[in-house]
């Protein structure tokens, strides 16, 4: 496969490096270029793989221009994998430019500059640094894992590009209708809306306290102390727990006010244009290759305003997710064909029942989420100790994980990324102090707490590197479906961790269904090659997000 390295130059000037052959484009230039190049080797079957700094920062401009790229090769996703990487040498990756591409941090659009690191990170030579990771890559053991590992953190990088470019359908008339409905009226610029107003009133009243600001925790507390109320905090949960007058105000206040906050008008006048709610993804945000999000709050779009979510006339949103991810991800890296054969169908659960395993379906849940988050007492323990001698192998690699992160080691995920270490947390507890008792009670405490995140990492890692493998073949089924620019064929629109939302043409929607089966049966395969492990999904054809799963059958088995 072809590579075309591209690296910014000064003057608003790009080199394009093929082959060992170097030329320079102007870089208003580059989209037709990369149009051209795509549509030929297209007819060829081989699209050439674009090499760069960072998708956020080449891929929108193309979008914007109407070109789709096929392929892509993320040199800073790569190289922040590489670097934690147990199976690779480091020593590969160091060379010109090493110490920019260490720091070099995610593209957000708010930031004009970007880059934040100094002059010589703007015009980083793509060539050189993707020679080094292919070098490491070619080095390593595990050279197949990783080689897959990359390609899809690019390929996610893409899709991340393409969701924001295409947008959510939303309708800002159907958001306001919501905020007037709950909250009152729009208030003006620093001022709280009627009902939020109505309900300070009522808890200050309820607490005697007639200055009571209830977004300050400290007056909060303060105040809930002086009412005779003997709390430690102000978490819903500790507040649901007292018999007061105040609660039942004072929670659904904290309730509202974070819609404001989070969801309110501010945030459609920044986040919402055009019938569009544009997010920041920013793929690879946490440590284990789950996303994040640099802006809008696009994980974590609250219920209340989901029905907001609405398809264009004539299109429908198609919804699918996967069933009991992580315990179907551990039983394929684990190879334990017994927990595999309990996943066969829809529930996961259900499926140790009647295996004989349990002898209730929440005594699988307990169990097996018990073991990838680390519970050793209480009934969740009792039912790892049981299940260990049924599941070994995928009960034993959970363990195994634990137990080298109590001794302070790395673990990795399938494909080979590496945990984060305890560095020198873990090296030095203490300030330079002589080690006393405390000291080995914390060293033992931190053990145990790396042990319980090593744990989980191994499966919750693996469960993010398969949704990549499938997201990225399915942004490649969708766009066979349809023709002209991406937003006028069947596109994704929204991606969390075991959930993909897809807009449709109407008429393509039991088309698009049936290839995000394909596509989760593709993933499956691809990283669990020697052990079929089923992933079923639950696929809703809907006009609005907020229906999504509501008495909608299954897709798929």
């Amino acid at each position: 496969m072809t590579r075309v390295c591209l690296s910014r130059l000064p003057e608003g000037e790009v080199l394009l490096v093929e082959a060992g052959a170097e030329r320079v484009v102007r870089a208003a230039d580059l989209p037709a270029l990369v149009a051209e190049r795509e549509a030929d080797d297209a007819a060829t079957g081989s699209p050439p793989r674009w090499v760069w700094d960072d998708t956020a920062r080449w891929y929108p401009p193309l979008l914007a221009a109407g070109v789709r790229v096929a392929r892509c090769h993320d040199l800073r996703l790569a190289h922040h994998v590489l670097r934690r990487a147990p199976a690779v040498d480091q020593r590969l990756l160091e060379g010109e430019q090493s110490e920019h591409w260490h720091r070099l941090g995610p593209s957000r659009p708010t930031d004009p500059a970007l880059f934040e690191i100094d002059d010589t990170a703007e015009h980083l030579r793509a060539d050189v640094e993707d020679a080094r990771q292919r070098a490491a890559v070619a080095a390593s053991a595990e050279a197949g894992r990783l080689g897959l590992l990359l390609g899809a953190e690019s390929a996610g990088a893409l899709v991340a590009a393409e969701m924001t470019h295409a947008g959510i359908p939303w309708r800002v008339d159907v958001h306001e209708r919501l905020l007037v409905d709950l909250l009152g009226p729009r208030p003006p610029r620093g001022a709280r809306p009627q009902r939020l107003e109505a309900l300070v009133a009522e808890v200050r009243r309820a607490l005697d306290a007639p200055a009571l600001n209830p977004d300050s925790r400290p007056e909060l507390l303060a105040a809930l102390r002086r009412a005779g109320l003997d709390v430690a905090d102000t978490r819903a949960s500790t507040l649901r727990a007292l018999d007061h007058p105040a609660v039942a105000p004072l929670l659904r206040h904290k309730q509202l006010a974070h819609l404001f906050s989070t969801n309110g008008w501010a945030w459609l006048d920044q986040w919402v244009g055009g019938g569009r709610f544009r997010p920041s993804y920013q793929p690879a945000g946490s440590s284990t290759g789950r996303w994040s999000s640099n802006g809008g709050g696009a994980l974590s779009i609250p219920a209340q305003v989901r029905p907001a979510a609405v398809a264009d006339d004539g299109w429908v949103l198609v919804v699918a997710d996967v069933a009991q991810l992580e315990p179907r991800v551990l039983a394929g890296m684990s190879g334990d064909r017994a927990l595999a054969r309990s996943a066969r169908g829809a529930d996961l659960y259900q499926g140790m029942v009647d295996d004989g395993a349990v002898a209730s379906r929440n005594d699988a849940k307990l169990g097996l989420l018990g073991a990838m988050y680390g519970a050793t007492s209480g009934e969740s323990g009792r039912m790892v100790a049981g299940l260990t001698r049924r599941y070994p192998d995928a009960f034993g690699l959970v363990e195994d994980a634990a137990r080298a992160g109590e001794r302070g080691q790395v673990v990795r995920t399938l494909l080979g990324r590496g945990s984060p270490g305890l560095g020198e947390v873990w090296e030095h507890p203490d300030d330079d102090g002589p080690a006393t008792a405390d000291t080995h009670a914390r060293q033992a405490r931190l053990r145990r707490s790396y042990g319980r995140f090593t744990r989980n990492f191994v499966v919750q890692g693996t469960g993010a590197e398969w949704a990549l493998c499938w997201i990225a073949d399915l942004r490649n089924r969708l766009w066979r479906l349809g023709s002209g620019r991406l937003e006028s064929r069947p596109h994704l629109v929204f991606f969390l961790h075991d959930e993909v939302v897809v807009h449709a043409p109407a008429e393509l929607a039991d088309a698009v269904a049936a290839q995000a089966v394909e596509a989760a049966a593709t993933a499956s395969a691809l990283l669990f090659r020697g052990l079929a492990v089923d992933f079923p999904l639950s696929t809703s054809v809907v006009r609005s997000y907020a229906e999504a799963g509501k008495g909608v059958a299954p897709v798929g088995g």
